[in-house]
């Protein structure tokens, strides 16, 4: 029996591709094994979408070259986006590496690693099986100038809305309460398999298909393709939560032109001013850049103008980082990191301020809240409401819920706040 340690590192895309990859082991020689210094065999699914992902990635590697070394470990397989944009320079890099895969090429690894003839499908790998994610497909057709999934991944592949409801119902068999839809763009899903985008289509199939109580929840949605009737689709679901991921990037009119982005300020206004008159407590979540080639104190301050004004409920920001092989790396007018890091300091103290206020705007209301972990100390349960995305999102600490379970919804009456935390007693 071999024992196989997986490490996925990245995003939640790159978590359904290693649980793909685990669906491909013949459970008569391969045992999974959460612990690496129990593994003869690791791998490890990279990342390469930027400078610190990658950098990331090699350490690791370079950790695992040192267990083989010591004898730790057997053999070390490297998969995955990182493989795809450096293959070649990274087999002469790392020669004690025994396997290389690049991204979704899954069935030749496990030809060449002898993992099995044919793929179970997905095995669950999270200690967390009431959260799963659903890619619904791959690539990219957006091109972004500052980006580099289309190179990595390729051009926009949807997957089957059958085979996607089909594997959605197999994960609320095996427990899933909350559904993550995933993809580079999820506004574009269908538009390669039926000549414009299909998200509603995929909707309407998923909502028939699984149960009313299931949460389903929409990330990585282009501002440009987010419309009202979006809005009114969620609003209108008994299973879609009020939270929308809309990574904006920016708002001024001339950064968004260089990235290859239609300009969205007064769109996305609008949007979200919709949004919060049909429902206050509608929750949206963006991503930022600081530091983009040309971008001036006068554009960062527009920035941080809009901010203020949107209110996001959650916000990610990164400081731009000159891709190789990328358009924007080749711009004149790049910003010096000093002066990008003190934008990202500046940008996160003003969302600090307004998630605390957000948060504060819950205190005295009852949510709902899937229970994901338990305090051993103090009893205290843990877990999220619909404004909170696993992973990168705040919680709410639930305190008096003796004899609740992690995969448990309960409706929980919140009584603190902090900038991002929740804090309640559950309601019997």
């Amino acid at each position: 029996m071999n024992n196989l340690h997986i490490i996925t590192l990245g995003c939640p895309k790159n978590s359904v591709d290693s649980e793909a990859l685990a669906g491909w082991l013949d459970p008569s020689r391969w045992r999974l094994v959460q612990d690496v210094q129990q593994a003869d065999v690791v791998l490890v699914n990279t990342c390469g979408f930027i400078q610190p992902a990658v950098e990331e990635s090699i350490d690791v590697i370079l950790d695992l070259e040192r267990m083989k070394e010591q004898g730790a470990i057997r053999s070390i397989a490297v998969v995955g986006c990182m493989v795809n944009r450096y293959g070649e320079d990274l087999k002469k890099e790392f020669p004690s590496v025994d396997y290389w895969a690049e991204a979704e090429k899954w069935q030749a690894l496990a030809q060449a690693m002898d993992l099995g003839s044919r793929s179970s499908g997905r095995k669950l790998l999270s200690s967390s099986p009431w959260t799963r994610y659903l890619k619904v497909g791959e690539g990219c057709n957006t091109r972004c100038s500052f980006c580099t999934i289309p190179s990595i991944r390729g051009p926009l592949k949807s997957r089957s809305p059958e085979d996607l409801v089909q594997e959605a119902v197999a994960m609320v068999e095996e427990g899933a309460k909350e559904l993550c839809l995933v993809g580079q763009d999820l506004t574009v899903y269908g538009l390669d398999l039926k000549g414009k985008p299909s998200l509603p289509l995929l909707l309407d199939m998923l909502e028939d298909a699984l149960p009313e109580d299931l949460w389903i929840r929409l990330f990585y949605l282009h501002p440009s393709r987010v419309d009202r009737a979006l809005l009114e689709r969620v609003l209108g679901s008994p299973r879609i939560v009020p939270w929308l991921d809309v990574p904006v990037q920016h708002v001024d009119d001339r950064i968004l032109r260089a990235m290859n982005r239609p300009p969205v300020e007064a769109h996305i206004r609008e949007l979200f001013k919709i949004g919060r008159e049909m429902y206050p407590d509608f929750a949206f979540r963006t991503t930022l850049m600081v530091g983009f080639p040309g971008e001036t104190e006068e554009s960062f301050q527009s920035l941080l103008d809009f901010v203020e004004d949107v209110r996001f409920d959650r916000l990610g920001a990164f400081t731009y980082c000159a891709e190789e092989g990328t358009p924007a790396a080749l711009m004149e007018d790049q910003v010096p990191q000093e002066i990008k890091d003190g934008r990202y300091a500046e940008l996160m103290e003003l969302q600090q301020e307004i998630s605390l206020s957000r948060q504060r705007s819950f205190v005295g209301k009852v949510m709902d809240v899937l229970v994901e972990d338990v305090d051993e100390e103090d009893g205290t349960r843990w877990g999220r409401s619909f404004r909170d995305a696993p992973e990168i999102d705040g919680l709410v600490a639930i305190s008096d819920a003796e004899g609740v379970t992690p995969g448990q919804i309960v409706k929980v009456s919140i009584s603190d706040a902090s900038e991002y935390d929740l804090f309640g007693e559950i309601l019997r």
